[in-house]
């Protein structure tokens, strides 16, 4: 069966039209945009950089003169704020700064009040001391209640020995166990 059969589309009014083939070569295209690009090629890339800048400028300027008509509404707001924000922080400082003053006049009253019971004592120690009593025997008679307890642990005890003797000079070399001795003389023997 070696019939040549060629198909052909009909059109409504009965005359047969040719389909256009689906794998048709591009080379023909290619090469037109191809002597396109080669000789208009430069002036097609300053074009496009051109209109992007000018995108961009007309962007800008819209922006601008949108922020500019809302500016005197937010601005009056705007200043509203910082005016607030200034008082709340003006009002916080103040706040810490009375609370530290607070705390320095305690601070003075209780360093005055240290002071004066320093003076006190040191003044009832004078007294004592002309009335012939010492010093140390009158604080003890004074507080034997509180510091009995407390000055029976901080006695030192005499019974201990010395550590090392008192003629000891650690410079001078003599005794102890960790003295440094030269190596071996001679060839080694494990080797």
């Amino acid at each position: 069966m070696d019939d040549d059969v060629e198909i052909l589309d009909v059109d409504d009014d009965n005359s047969p039209r040719q389909v256009p083939l689906k794998n048709q070569d591009l080379t023909q295209l290619s090469f037109t945009v191809g002597e396109f690009l080669s000789l208009y090629g430069w002036y097609l890339l300053a074009v496009t950089v051109t209109v992007l800048l000018l995108i961009q400028h007309l962007r800008k300027r819209r922006t601008g003169q949108s922020r500019q008509d809302s500016v005197p509404h937010n601005l009056q707001e705007d200043a509203s704020l910082v005016t607030k924000r200034q008082e709340a922080m003006e009002a916080a400082r103040r706040r810490m700064q009375e609370e530290l003053d607070a705390k320095a006049a305690a601070f003075k009253e209780k360093q005055r009040q240290q002071e004066e019971e320093k003076r006190r004592q040191k003044i009832e120690e004078w007294e004592s001391m002309k009335q012939g009593k010492s010093s140390k025997g009158h604080k003890l008679s004074g507080n034997t209640e509180e510091a009995s307890p407390a000055a029976a642990g901080l006695k030192p005890k005499m019974d201990k020995k010395p550590l090392r003797s008192n003629d000891y000079n650690p410079l001078m070399g003599q005794g102890g166990s960790c003295s440094w001795r030269p190596g071996r003389r001679g060839p080694s023997v494990g080797g």
